[in-house]
C-alpha cells in the first residue's frame, strides 16, 4: 500500500510537471492569504489575474505549511489543466459562472474523478470513482477547480469509541489546530476546516451527519453551514447514515457559502431524499443585508456545550451586537429538547452498515472491501489499520433486520420527533421566533495522543446538555456557524438554528452578525511551526 508521504509526493510532482508544461505565459503571483472567494471570482472576472496563477498560489501555501497540519490528503494532478481551461474559457468570453476558475478543496469521502475517495482508510486506497459525486458534477458544471482532498476522521468518525482511537486517518494522520498545533481542529471535517482557516483554497466541501461540519468550522474560525436536510445531494458520498448526511460549504466568510451554497442545493434524481430540494433551493446571496436582523426575534440558549466562565463574556459581546443591529432576544430554557443523543447514535449502527454495504456494491473492482465484515477483517490485520479500535465497525455488525427492524425503525422515528416537531420546531413556534442562537461551542482541547484508550460509557452520552449540532442534524433543521471571538487564543463560533430550507434568512442573520462584529481572527501559529 501507499503511504501518505508518497502519495502526496506522486500528486505534487504531477503538478509541478503540469506547470512546468503549461503552454499559457507565466501568469504573476496572487496572493491567496485570507482573500475571499467573492474575491477571486471578482478579480478573475475582471481579468486582474488568471485561474492558473490562483491555484499555483494555493499549491503552493500546501507546499510550505502543510506538513505540520496534516488538511491534505492528495492534490489533483489536472489540477493546473482544470485551471488552464478555466482561463480559456473566460478569454473566449464562456464564463460558466462566478466558481468558474475558483479552487475547491473536497473532504475525502466526496467522489471526484481522478482521485481516490479513501475516507481516510486503506481500505479505500484504490477506491476511484469512474463517476463525479451529484455535488462535485455541479461544481464542475459551474467552472470549479477541484483541488484536491482534504483530511478527515476516518469514515467521518464513524470508527472507534473507548479503544485505540485516533484523531484523524491513517492516510492522511492526525490533522492539528492551525491556532495551536496541540490542539485539536475537531472532526470529522478537520481537513476542510484547516485548509479553508489557512487558505489553502477558496472554500471547502465538508459532510456532516452530528456536527462535523459545524464543530471544525467553530474550532477553525471559519463559516460552516450544515444545509436542510437532503437540500444537496448526498449521491457518491461515503455514508455514514442515509437518515443524517448532509454535504455543505466550509469558506471564511458568509458570502462565499451562499455562492457555494447556491451552486450546490438542488434535487438530484440519484438520492430520492432530495425531490423537494429544487422547490426551496434559491440564489442565497440576494438575500444578504446587512440590516437583515433588524425586528428579527432570535431565541437564546445560555446552557449548551462549551458555555462557561470564560465563553460567558464573548457570547454576551455576541448578543450586543444582534441587539444592537436590531434584533429581539428571547431566553429560551435549556431544557425545552430531550437529549436523545444515545439513541440517535445507536440507530447509526443500522445505517453504517446498511448504507456502506450499498455503496461499496458500487466501488470500483480494485476496491476488495464490500462489506462490513470485510472491512472488520482488513482493519484487524491491515498494517496501519490493525493500530486503532473498531467498536463501531463491529457494533454496526451485529445489527440484524436491515433497516426494517422494528427497534431500529421506533428509534429513528422517536428522535426524529423528539428533536424536530417536539423539539426545535416547537421552540421555534412557542416563542415566535425566526431562529436559535447559542454558542456553539467550547474553544479547541488538548489533542489526544494516538492510541489513548477511553474508559468513558457509551451511555454518559445523554449526561448534561445535548449536543445542539447533533440535535439539529437528527432534525433535519439547518444549522450555521459564524466566527463570534477569541478564547485564550483560540476560536470560538455563535451558531443560528433554524426551520427546515431557512438557509437564506439564517445566512442574512450570520451576514449581518459578521459585517456587523468583525469577529473572525486569522490564524498565525501555523506560520511559526513552518518557519525555518
Amino acid at each position: 500500500m501507499l503511504n501518505r508521504a508518497l502519495i502526496r509526493a506522486v500528486t505534487m510532482t504531477s503538478v509541478l510537471a503540469l506547470a512546468a508544461c503549461s503552454k499559457q505565459e507565466a501568469a504573476k503571483p496572487y496572493a491567496v492569504e485570507e482573500v475571499s472567494l467573492a474575491k477571486v471570482s471578482a478579480d478573475l472576472a475582471a481579468k486582474q489575474t488568471t485561474s492558473v496563477a490562483v491555484t499555483k498560489a494555493y499549491i503552493d501555501r500546501i507546499k510550505q505549511y502543510d506538513a505540520n497540519l496534516h488538511a491534505i490528503i492528495a492534490i489533483a494532478p489536472d489540477a493546473i489543466q482544470q485551471a488552464e481551461a478555466s482561463d480559456k474559457r473566460r478569454k473566449d468570453g464562456k464564463a460558466l459562472g462566478p466558481l468558474d476558475g475558483v479552487p475547491i478543496l473536497l473532504k475525502d469521502n466526496i467522489d471526484a474523478v481522478g482521485l481516490s475517495t479513501t475516507a481516510g482508510s486503506y481500505a479505500l486506497i484504490d477506491n476511484k470513482p469512474l463517476k463525479d459525486s451529484e455535488v462535485v458534477r455541479r461544481l464542475r458544471d459551474g467552472g470549479a477547480v477541484i483541488l484536491g482532498k482534504a483530511n478527515l476522521s476516518q469514515w467521518a468518525g464513524r470508527r472507534s469509541r473507548g479503544g485505540a482511537s485516533f484523531s484523524g486517518s491513517t492516510v492522511g494522520g492526525n490533522p492539528h489546530n492551525p491556532y495551536d498545533l496541540a490542539r485539536s481542529p475537531a472532526g470529522s471535517s478537520s481537513g476542510p476546516g484547516i485548509a479553508v482557516s489557512t487558505s489553502f483554497a477558496a472554500a471547502a466541501l465538508g459532510s456532516d451527519t452530528t456536527g462535523s461540519i459545524i464543530g471544525p468550522s467553530s474550532m477553525n474560525g471559519i463559516v460552516g453551514m450544515r444545509p436542510t436536510y437532503a437540500l444537496v445531494s448526498r449521491h457518491g458520498v461515503v455514508p455514514i447514515t442515509e437518515a443524517q448526511d448532509s454535504i455543505g460549504p466550509m469558506a471564511r466568510t458568509v458570502e462565499d457559502e451562499a455562492i457555494l451554497l447556491t451552486i450546490m442545493a438542488g434535487s438530484d434524481p440519484a438520492d430520492p431524499a432530495t425531490q423537494e430540494a429544487d422547490a426551496h433551493k434559491t440564489d442565497y446571496t440576494k438575500g444578504l443585508k446587512t440590516d437583515a436582523l433588524k425586528g428579527v426575534k432570535l431565541g437564546v440558549l445560555h446552557g449548551y456545550s462549551g458555555n462557561n466562565e470564560k465563553t460567558k463574556p464573548v457570547f454576551d459581546t455576541a448578543l450586543e451586537v444582534l441587539k444592537a443591529q436590531g434584533a429581539e432576544l428571547v431566553d429560551i430554557p435549556d431544557d425545552f429538547m430531550e437529549n436523545v443523543s444515545e439513541q440517535a447514535s445507536r440507530s447509526e449502527d443500522w445505517n453504517f452498515k446498511h448504507d456502506l454495504e450499498a455503496y461499496l456494491k458500487d466501488a470500483p473492482p480494485a476496491v476488495k472491501v464490500r462489506n462490513m465484515a470485510d472491512l472488520i477483517a482488513f482493519s484487524k490485520t491491515e498494517e496501519h489499520e490493525k493500530l486503532h479500535g473498531i467498536e463501531l465497525f463491529e457494533s454496526a455488525e451485529a445489527t440484524t433486520g436491515g433497516l426494517e427492524n422494528p427497534e431500529y425503525v421506533q428509534m429513528r422515528e422517536y428522535i426524529k420527533r423528539k428533536t424536530g416537531p417536539e423539539g426545535l420546531g416547537k421552540a421555534l413556534s412557542d416563542y415566535g421566533v425566526s431562529a436559535l442562537v447559542l454558542l456553539t461551542r467550547g474553544p479547541a482541547p488538548l489533542l489526544v495522543p494516538d492510541g489513548t484508550r477511553s474508559e468513558t460509557p457509551r451511555g454518559d452520552r445523554a449526561k448534561g446538555p445535548p449536543s445542539m449540532s447533533q440535535m439539529a442534524a437528527v432534525a433535519g433543521y439547518p444549522d450555521l456557524n459564524v466566527p463570534m471571538g477569541m478564547v485564550d487564543g483560540l476560536p470560538v463560533g455563535i451558531s443560528f438554528v433554524g426551520a427546515p430550507w431557512s438557509e437564506q434568512a439564517l445566512l442574512a442573520y450570520g451576514y449581518a452578525y459578521e459585517q456587523a462584529s468583525h469577529a473572525r481572527v486569522p490564524p498565525e501559529a501555523y506560520k511559526k511551526a513552518a518557519a525555518p
